[in-house]
C-alpha cells in the first residue's frame, strides 16, 4: 500500500496542475492563449536542455556503465514508432500527429521520480541514460517526422543538432564521457532553471485541453493504450538479447510502461500538428498510466 501511495503521490500532482492550467484558461479566456507560444519557446529552447544537460553533467552518471540500457532505450523507442504507424495508417490518424508522442515517453519528470522511487539513488542514473536515448530518437526521426511533408520550414539533416536540446544532450554526454564536472553551486542553478519546465508545461498542456472535442478525446485513447502497450511489447522482444543487469532490467520494463512525455505536446504546439490532439493523447496517457506504470514495474521486478 505504501508504495502505491507514493507512485499516486508523484502521478496525482501532474493533474492537480493540469486542472489549475484548464481553470486558468477558462477564467481568463483567449488572451491565456495568445501568450502560450512564448512560454512554450522558452520550456524548448532554455528550460528544458538545462534539465537534461544537468542531468548528464551530474557527477554520479555513468555513460559506458550504462550504454546497454541506452540501447534497450533507443530499441524502444524506434520500435514503438514503428507499431504506431500502421496503427495510425489504419485510423486514419495524421502520423505526425500521432507517431512522435509514442516514441518520447515521460521518463524525464515521471521516469526520473519513479525510478528512485522503485530502484533507490542508484536508479537515477540509469533512468538518465533511458532519458537521454529516447531524447535522441525523438529529436532526431521524430522531428524529421514532424517536418515531412512541409512545404516550408524544414530543416537540413545537419540543422537539428543545432537545435537547443541537440545541442544540450550532446554537450552532456561529452561531460558524462569525459567525466567533468561542473562547480556544484552553478549544477544546481541549472537544475533549478530546468525544472521550472516541468510546471510550464503541464500548465500549457491543461491550456490547450480547452480546445478538445469528441475527436481529441478518441485519439487520445487510443494514445494511451499504444504507447505503454508497444513499449512494454518491445522490452519483452529485447529482454533476451540485451545483457542487462537485475536492476537495469527493472528499469527497462518501467521506462517502457511509462505514457506520452508531456514535452512532446510543446513541440507540436511549436509546429502546429494538431496540438490539441497531442493534448489528450498526453492527458489520457498520463491517467492511464496509473495502471501501466505498476504493470510495467510488476513485469521488471
Amino acid at each position: 500500500m505504501d508504495v502505491t501511495e507514493r507512485i499516486l503521490g508523484i502521478i496525482l500532482p501532474v493533474f492537480f496542475i493540469i486542472t489549475a492550467g484548464y481553470i486558468y484558461a477558462r477564467l481568463r479566456g483567449e488572451v491565456v492563449k495568445t501568450h502560450l507560444f512564448s512560454v512554450n519557446r522558452l520550456c524548448v529552447e532554455l528550460l528544458s536542455p538545462l534539465l537534461l544537460f544537468s542531468a548528464l553533467a551530474a557527477k554520479d552518471f555513468d555513460l559506458v556503465e550504462n550504454l546497454p540500457l541506452m540501447l534497450a532505450g533507443g530499441l524502444i523507442a524506434i520500435g514503438s514508432a514503428c507499431i504506431a504507424w500502421p496503427v495510425a495508417r489504419l485510423l486514419g490518424y495524421d502520423a505526425r500527429t500521432f507517431v512522435p508522442p509514442m516514441m518520447y515517453n515521460n521518463c524525464g519528470n515521471m521516469g526520473l521520480p519513479l525510478a528512485v522511487l522503485a530502484f533507490g539513488s542508484v536508479g537515477l542514473s540509469q533512468a538518465v541514460a533511458l532519458f537521454v536515448a529516447c531524447s535522441l530518437v525523438y529529436f532526431t526521426l521524430g522531428i524529421r517526422l514532424l517536418e515531412s511533408g512541409r512545404a516550408e520550414g524544414r530543416q537540413s539533416h545537419w540543422d537539428m543538432f543545432a537545435t537547443p536540446m541537440m545541442f544540450a544532450m550532446l554537450s552532456g554526454i561529452v561531460f558524462a564521457a569525459c567525466r567533468w564536472t561542473l562547480p556544484a553551486i552553478l549544477l544546481q542553478a541549472l537544475r533549478m532553471i530546468g525544472e521550472a519546465s516541468i510546471p510550464l508545461m503541464l500548465i500549457a498542456l491543461g491550456v490547450r485541453m480547452t480546445d478538445m472535442n469528441l475527436r481529441s478525446w478518441r485519439i487520445g485513447l487510443v494514445g494511451a493504450l499504444v504507447c505503454p502497450l508497444a513499449g512494454l511489447a518491445i522490452a519483452m522482444m529485447i529482454d533476451p538479447i540485451i545483457s542487462l543487469t537485475s536492476v537495469q532490467r527493472g528499469q527497462m520494463y518501467l521506462f517502457a510502461a511509462l505514457p506520452p512525455a508531456v514535452f512532446s505536446f510543446m513541440v507540436a504546439e511549436s509546429y502546429k500538428q494538431e496540438p490539441e490532439k497531442v493534448a489528450a493523447i498526453v492527458m489520457l496517457g498520463n491517467l492511464a498510466s496509473l495502471l501501466f506504470v505498476p504493470l510495467g514495474l510488476w513485469m521488471g521486478l
